[in-house]
């Protein structure tokens, strides 16, 4: 049987925790949960212990400091391959990526090499956001899009499901960006690797306990990130592993 692992980061999420990732496993005997925290002062960490110690399928990874979603999801992918995951779910830990659409990624990820989450393929999908942020969004994927060539619907999104075997072609320890940057090169150094992609929709709830975590910085560092992948690329440094032979 093949070994999924949810990679969850957290800063905060005492609230949510012990409840997200019962749900979380909930969905599929195979399934295991990371939780990476990044030394969260409201106890995150200490619950995520109590949790693993109740349950084997349930991991955890401290981090010393606040350091950056993508810091983060680089550590726990980094652990989740050592313990041997075939496949790697990414998602938040406050219930804005729905656990019950974990059996809809694994699905899909039979055909193919990964499989996003999106607020924005048919139409917007987005729930309790004020207009003003859903169109910043909005804005920032198509922005995005344009800005990249690439055709995926949501560029910025957290929420999907990869195959051990591409996140070792594409050398993802590579990447330094954070918050939505990390989420767009991610995405775009998949479409260079000729990963075969799919999207399904899903229905993004806005946080109902604990705080946001987005500010400026992050929204600022995906407008430049787009540009530079586009002058990496052009000079050849957005480098991939050659893909296994399928015949040895």
């Amino acid at each position: 049987m093949s070994r999924t692992i949810v990679v969850l980061p957290t800063y905060d999420e005492a609230e949510n925790l012990p409840l997200i990732v019962p749900a979380i496993l909930a969905q599929a005997p195979e399934i295991e949960v990371l939780v990476v925290d990044d030394d969260s002062p409201d106890g995150t960490g200490r619950l995520a212990d109590a949790l693993a110690a109740a349950n084997p399928r349930v991991h955890v990874l401290h981090r010393p400091a606040k350091r950056g979603l993508g810091a983060a999801y680089r550590a726990g992918i980094a652990r989740a391959l050592e313990l041997g995951a075939d496949r790697i779910i990414q998602m938040d830990a406050d219930f804005s990526h729905p656990p019950d659409q974990i059996p809809t990624l694994l699905r899909e990820i039979e055909s193919n090499d990964v499989v996003l989450g999106s607020r924005y393929l048919h139409g917007i999908t987005v729930v309790n956001w004020p207009i003003e942020r859903i169109l910043l969004s909005w804005f920032g994927n198509l922005y995005a899009r344009k800005a990249t060539g690439l055709a995926i619907s949501d560029m910025t999104g957290g929420f999907r499901c990869v195959r051990r075997e591409l996140f070792e072609r594409i050398g993802f320890e590579r990447i330094r960006a954070d918050g939505y940057a990390f989420q767009i090169e991610l995405n775009y150094r998949f479409v260079k690797a000729g990963a075969r992609i799919a999207e399904i929709p899903f229905f993004f709830l806005d946080r109902t306990r604990g705080e946001s975590k987005l500010d400026w910085r992050i929204g600022f560092e995906a407008l430049w990130i787009v540009w530079w992948l586009r002058i990496a690329s052009l000079l050849g440094r957005i480098e991939t592993r050659p893909a296994p032979d399928p015949r040895s």
